[in-house]
């Protein structure tokens, strides 16, 4: 298995060596020559360590199987993620599930990659006999996960930009109370979209990466998103009887990495029916599955949806390089349109037209939506969510079709939102 970037400009590259880079050297980001084929028959009924290894052994083949096997059910474990089952997934009417993402350390959906990827670093480091310094940003949950993954590693350091004042104290407290001597957080004056544009334009910087050995953890890294396929095909195992039904997901949006993951396992020939794009006010993503236009916006929202406050979605790259055919030269060429322009517009283009082919559908939910969910979801069916996972409901309800199940991807603990939980509910989250 070997690796090229969306752009095109890069030689392609093992898994570890993708691994430690994170952004590829020409500024795209990368993705697997081919994506190999699930084995749904052989993969339903495995435990969550067992499906995980068999679904990205396939991408990790660089790796002794013995070891990368260790790896995995080292990571996702009880102790670490409260279950056996690791994402349960939750009925909360026939054809109607949320899929508990938020049991890992810092509780959040990102716990489930980043807890792996910790692991990965510190093997691979450790078998080069190198360092890594690893540059982030977070717009709230990723921070926190890949530092609590991180603290205390071998041979790794983090520094982690974050935008000062923009995220709930929960989230700032599981970060910056760290005192681990290989974490670092930075406050950057400003939103989280200028926290990631710091990072690509170091990232960008080949030769001042390369000295300084800098790495990634946020989803542009190809690891992390791999690993988050894994609870899509666990969910839909649980929700169906068979592997000729269909399963539509509804996943809360900003990066676009956790519903990429989903078009990861769709093209593997997971039977998804429908990918459920839910945006907050930042509707960057909406608009352009509405109207094939993508215009990320002069200025990002600051909301009750903090994690989802991004303007320029990092992983929608991987989407639109399968949109158009995997043409390297066209990616580039719309990029460069984008840091140009500002926008690019498919909206005339076949390639647009194509859309539904893929399974992406949208929709957005603001402030008052969000607390409407989060009291509709308790009053109906005594499940308290947090205002991400609510924008999920509100937006995947929207998209249901009858007879076909639908899950919720969870978002987070809703103790992390006390102030907006408070505001819908009048009384503090469990």
């Amino acid at each position: 298995m070997r690796y090229v970037s969306t752009r095109g400009g890069t030689a392609p590259q093992r898994f570890s060596d993708i691994l430690l880079e994170g952004l590829a050297p020409d500024g795209g980001l990368f993705v697997p020559e081919r994506l190999p084929r699930a084995d749904l028959a052989a993969w339903r009924g495995l435990s969550y360590p067992e499906l995980a290894y068999a679904v990205l052994s396939r991408f990790v083949d660089d790796i002794p199987p013995g070891d990368f096997r260790d790896i995995v059910f080292k990571t996702y474990t009880r102790s670490k993620f409260g279950s056996d089952e690791i994402t349960p997934l939750r009925t909360l009417e026939p054809g109607l599930h949320i899929l508990g993402l938020s049991n890992g350390p810092t509780l959040a959906f990102k716990d489930l990659a980043l807890q792996l990827l910790g692991n990965l670093f510190e093997y691979e480091l450790g078998r080069r006999g190198a360092r890594l310094n690893i540059l982030g940003a977070t717009s709230g949950d990723t921070g926190s996960a890949a530092e609590h993954a991180l603290r205390g590693k071998k041979n790794v350091r983090v520094f982690m930009l974050s935008p000062a004042g923009r995220m709930t104290p929960f989230q700032a407290a599981q970060m910056y109370s760290l005192q681990d001597e290989n974490i670092h957080n930075l406050a950057v004056e400003g939103v989280f979209d200028d926290c990631q544009d710091i990072v690509k334009a170091v990232a960008a910087d080949a030769a001042f990466k390369a000295r300084h050995r800098i790495g990634a953890v946020n989803s542009i890294n190809w690891a992390r998103v791999a690993a988050q396929s894994v609870y899509y095909f666990k969910a839909y195992f649980a929700a169906t009887q068979s592997n000729d039904q269909q399963v539509s997901f509804s996943v809360p949006s900003g990066n676009f990495g956790n519903v990429c993951a989903g078009h990861i396992a769709r093209q593997m020939g997971l039977p998804i029916d429908k990918l459920i794009v839910a945006t907050n006010e930042n509707d960057v993503l909406d608009e352009f599955f509405k109207t094939g236009v993508y215009r990320p916006r002069p200025e990002t929202k600051h909301t009750s949806s903090p994690s989802m406050d991004i303007s320029k979605a990092s992983n929608f790259e991987r989407y639109v390089f399968d949109l158009v055919g995997r043409d390297a030269a066209q990616v580039r060429a719309l990029w460069r349109g984008l840091d140009e322009a500002g926008v690019f517009d498919l909206s005339g283009s076949a390639w647009f037209r194509n859309v539904p082919e893929t399974g992406f559908v949208s929709g957005r939910s603001v402030h008052a939506d969000r607390l409407a969910t989060v009291r509709r979801v308790w009053e109906k069916y005594g499940v308290m969510v947090d205002p991400h996972t609510a924008d999920g409901f509100k937006v995947g309800l929207e998209h249901r079709e009858p007879g076909v199940p639908l899950v919720f991807l969870e978002t987070a603990q809703p103790a992390k939102f006390a102030g907006t939980i408070r505001e819908a509910l009048g009384r503090e989250p469990q």
